[in-house]
């Protein structure tokens, strides 16, 4: 396969599934809202911390209040990771390999872009309609992922896809833990409460709330820790996530498993033995803002260990190792 039609495969993937993490990252903050109004506001920059747009973000001189974030977050395009940005970027990467996708998946796109397109133009979301926006960028995502699962054939074009949104959903995954780091709440018997409500919202903007439940039950911040960090069988903790990147790149590779050829399958073994052996005490003992930071470092690792095996041969219209490091 062409290294340019394997980059935008890849980056295409990627873009969509960023869109959407972005959109539950800012529904942990408005479910928030609604459950414990107080000190909402000062909830959102701390939100574009934990995306890593804040320096993009303090470039604008504004107020990193609930109307500026939100539409910075989800139509500013001059914000690389902004929703709308990211949704064009996957049509634009679409648009150039019509060819080796299936109709139906540029159809979805390219008609949920022009969608959003319109939405933009009637300015930032309004807090009445602000989470059944957020629901329907989440559902034309899942759409989109599922008409792709559908539709393409399991050969090379399908496991670059597949390595593309995994490998977002696990940092997008870890990002949505680490908001919990930035809320403080106090302490006493209400602390203790709104605790749980703020665990609780983290686990629902992952879609993870009913089968944490049924794994483990009550609310418990080492289980939901371990849940979304190291459960080898929910789709969206960073452990099968990246379990499915190592299964995509030695499919793509032909490399046998527990073997590497190049260093982003050996940083992807590495990474993957980590998750599996690792126990949730041990990320307590360490910090959890500080073992999530580090898990992003290894995440980012991983995207330019593909990059230099994969791209790093074609002439680029932008800089996409920059791509590797927008988010972060």
């Amino acid at each position: 396969m062409l290294s340019r039609v394997a980059d935008s495969l890849y980056w295409m993937s990627r873009y969509v599934e960023r869109a959407e993490n972005v959109a539950r990252i800012i529904d942990v903050n408005l479910n928030l809202m609604l459950d414990n109004p107080v000190g909402g506001e000062q909830r959102w920059q701390p939100l574009i911390e934990t995306l890593a747009d804040h320096k993009a973000f303090a470039g604008q001189g504004t107020v990193a209040n609930s109307e500026n974030t939100i539409r910075f977050l989800s139509f500013d395009p001059g914000n690389g990771n902004s929703i709308l940005s990211c949704l064009g970027a996957a049509r634009e990467s679409a648009r150039s390999i019509r060819e080796i996708i299936s109709s139906e998946m540029w159809e979805q796109l390219n008609s949920f872009y022009l969608r959003l397109q319109d939405q933009a133009a009637q300015g930032t979301v309004g807090q009445e309609t602000s989470l059944a926006f957020y629901a329907e960028v989440k559902q034309a995502c899942h759409l989109f992922s599922g008409i792709t699962g559908a539709t393409m054939t399991r050969n090379e074009a399908w496991y670059f896809i597949e390595m593309g949104r995994l490998i977002e959903r696990a940092d997008k995954t870890s990002r949505i833990l680490d908001v919990k780091y930035y809320i403080p709440t106090g302490s006493g018997a209400e602390a203790a409460g709104l605790d749980d409500i703020h665990w609780a919202a983290v686990l629902r903007s992952a879609s993870a709330f009913e089968m944490y439940r049924k794994r483990h039950g009550r609310i418990r911040p080492d289980g939901i820790i371990e849940f979304l960090l190291l459960d080898a069988d929910f789709p969206r903790s960073v452990r099968y996530c990246m379990d499915g990147v190592r299964s995509s790149l030695h499919h793509i590779t032909g490399t046998p498993l527990g073997s590497f050829r190049n260093p982003s399958e050996k940083l992807l073994g590495q990474l993957c033995s980590d998750l599996a052996f690792t126990q949730v005490d041990e990320i307590e003992d360490e910090g959890l803002h500080e073992y999530l930071d580090s898990l992003e470092t290894k995440i980012n690792q991983v995207g330019s260990g593909i990059y230099d095996t994969f791209f790093a041969f074609r002439t680029p219209t932008l800089s996409r190792r920059s791509r590797y490091n927008e988010a972060h």
